[in-house]
């Protein structure tokens, strides 16, 4: 007769009790993720420039006792780089502007970012003149949010054949100071009163900025080869040459 007794007694298996549902929360609990970005600028009223082969090359003169960095100038983009904006949701056309201004500096680079965006300055026929005028870079050398950049732009008067000029300040990042408005004000004025103290200043001019046409683009300018991006222009967006049509 086997001992059962010495055999070891094995404890029944524990039964988990049942686990209650938990009740749903009325609000989930997230975290919240935001990102603002304020672009400004201001513009002046046009100065009509006398036409001249010096026109062009007297621009930067114009920022002399106001500019804090170096003076860069950035001439009409040619119609290969018409398409080009700074929206990087448009992969393409942010590319083209990439090409189309990899050569200029941080600050510049910045200073088209803004300006181009609230459509204060379009290189389809502007020449942009810019530079530092107030504020601090950063170690990477692009302007602060509050800084202030921008310069005198400048188009061909498809009537006479003059040259249009005007200032042009911008800023914007992620901030906003409330004394920057004040501040860009002054220089503008300083930019508006370098303008129509130049030597062929022929005073305000009232001229509506013109408005590139959708399409091919313009003509080849004989004289220095620009493509133009505005196929409606009389006069070269580069040089100022009236462009020859057949």
């Amino acid at each position: 007769m086997p001992l059962e007794f010495l055999k070891r007694r094995t404890r029944p298996e524990a039964v988990p009790p049942p686990v209650a549902s938990a009740p749903l929360p009325e609000e989930v609990s997230a975290q919240e993720y935001q990102l603002r970005l304020y672009y400004q600028g201001k513009t002046s009223e046009g100065v009509r420039i006398q036409a001249g082969p010096q026109a062009l090359n007297e621009l930067p003169s114009m920022l002399v006792g106001l500019a804090r960095s170096e003076i860069e100038v950035v001439e009409p983009l040619p119609i290969e780089f018409s398409e080009a904006t700074p929206v990087i949701s448009r992969p393409s056309e942010a590319m083209q502007w990439l090409n189309a201004h990899h050569v200029h500096s941080p600050i510049t680079r910045h200073a088209l970012v803004v300006l181009e965006s609230i459509d204060a300055v379009d290189l389809a026929f502007d020449t942009f003149v810019c530079a530092l005028l107030d504020g601090e870079t950063d170690t990477s050398g692009y302007p602060e949010y509050n800084a202030i950049v921008g310069g005198v732009a400048s188009h061909w008067d498809e009537a006479t054949g003059d040259m249009i000029v005007r200032a042009v300040v911008g800023w914007g990042g992620k901030g906003v100071r409330g004394d920057t408005d004040r501040a860009a004000a002054r220089l503008l004025a300083g930019l508006f009163t370098n303008i129509l103290a130049n030597q062929h200043s022929l005073g305000v001019a009232r001229v509506e900025r013109p408005v590139p046409a959708a399409g091919r683009g313009g003509l080849v300018c004989a004289h220095c080869g620009f493509a133009s991006a505005h196929e409606r222009a009389f006069y070269c967006p580069k040089c100022g040459m009236r462009l020859l049509r057949g």
